[in-house]
């Protein structure tokens, strides 16, 4: 189990420095039914609970929809070379919940960070620490203060806490001047209320960073086109949003769909990759692609809600000796309630598409 001296945050540099450079886990080898019986009591407690670990944070499976946007933002980041008088334009990943787009956005970034410090340095010539991302998350009342704030707390700026506004402002484009900050995260995007003041003020900051700092912002969010946050035609204070929205570049992020071959191809490739993943005593080539209708009827097609299941299926399976992942298990694993309200009315459509049509009669002569 992890201690406590092993949590962490990746809303400060210690916490990303420290994800960005750690080693990939090493997966436990698997035992078969037999060796696990002949193991110590302790010795198997031991193992268990790093079966436990791995199957929690076994790594990012490339999915076709995360290598999509990842080639879309180094595209976007590469490409955006323009001296500091030039504003650069951004991404931002729209998606609903449960679509990992934290998670494209930050595998993004830690892959640019690394480049940047093994092309450049750990050091900017300067002396300063070379930082090539900085990334915060936005919460329901962010306010200007708070934002700028949340920047300074990443880099660690030891005058964060009785600073006003505008200092914090000014101290954040210092930091990011001085570490050679290059992107930045910002998560949680929907956070922002185009009808509330505090909103219309987070907005118009957010445009006054893209003008001042030499910085790609990556941004995600949940359904900001629906928020109105990418809308044109919107006056007032509010135009600020569709001003903002001309320098951003839009990235989709679908589900996963079964709908068409490509579609199906592509959900029995995800679970492949995560079946080659799990380590259980009495697992089998098509454990997880022999329950493709029923694990995408489980979880929507939304890879959040189907790693859940797996995982928290994986617990079981350890915890009750069974060691192998079936449907009858895994019926018994409660998930999010959007996957739990979805689930039988999408089987039984998928049931139903999946059966053999019967030939019409023929018509008497």
């Amino acid at each position: 189990m992890t201690g406590a001296g092993d949590l962490y945050t990746l809303s400060r540099k210690e916490g990303w420095r420290r994800w960005v450079d750690a080693a990939a886990r090493v997966r436990p080898d698997p035992l078969t039914a037999g060796q696990l019986r002949r193991l110590g009591t302790d010795a198997r407690a031991d193992y268990d609970d790093a079966r436990h670990d791995w199957h929690a944070n076994f790594g990012t499976i490339k999915t076709p929809q995360l290598a999509g946007i990842h080639d879309e933002l180094d595209q976007i980041v590469a490409t955006n070379r323009q001296d500091p008088d030039r504003v650069r334009g951004a991404a931002v990943i729209d998606a609903l919940p449960g679509l990992g787009k934290t998670t494209i956005a930050n595998t993004f970034a830690r892959d640019f960070d690394r480049a940047q410090r093994r092309r450049h340095g750990e050091r900017t010539n300067a002396g300063h620490e070379r930082l090539p991302v900085f990334r915060v998350g936005l919460t329901s009342r962010t306010t200007l203060r708070t934002l700028n704030r949340m920047i300074c707390e990443f880099y660690g700026h030891p005058g964060t806490d009785r600073a006003n506004a505008a200092q914090l402002a000014s101290f954040a484009v210092d930091c990011v001047l001085s570490c050679h900050t290059r992107v930045g995260i910002i998560d949680d995007l929907h956070f922002i209320d185009p009808n509330r003041r505090d909103g219309v003020d987070v907005a118009n900051h957010l445009k006054w960073l893209a003008n001042e700092l030499p910085v790609t912002f990556v941004y995600a969010g949940v359904g900001l086109a629906e928020r109105r946050l990418l809308a044109e035609g919107l006056t007032g204070d509010s135009a600020v949003m569709a001003q903002t929205a001309r320098r951003w570049t839009r990235l989709e992020l679908p589900p996963f769909q079964v709908a068409g071959q490509a579609g199906r191809r592509h959900w029995r490739s995800l679970l492949k990759a995560t079946e080659r993943q799990l380590v259980l005593a009495d697992a089998r080539p098509g454990m997880l692609s022999d329950l493709e209708t029923y694990l995408f009827a489980r979880s929507s097609g939304h890879i959040g809600s189907f790693i859940t299941l797996i995982t928290r299926g994986c617990y079981k399976a350890i915890r009750s000796g069974e060691e192998t992942l079936d449907q009858a298990l895994l019926d018994t694993i409660r998930i999010d309630e959007a996957s739990e309200a979805a689930r039988h009315q999408l089987q039984a459509t998928l049931s139903a598409s999946r059966r053999p049509r019967r030939p019409a009669p023929a018509e008497a002569g």
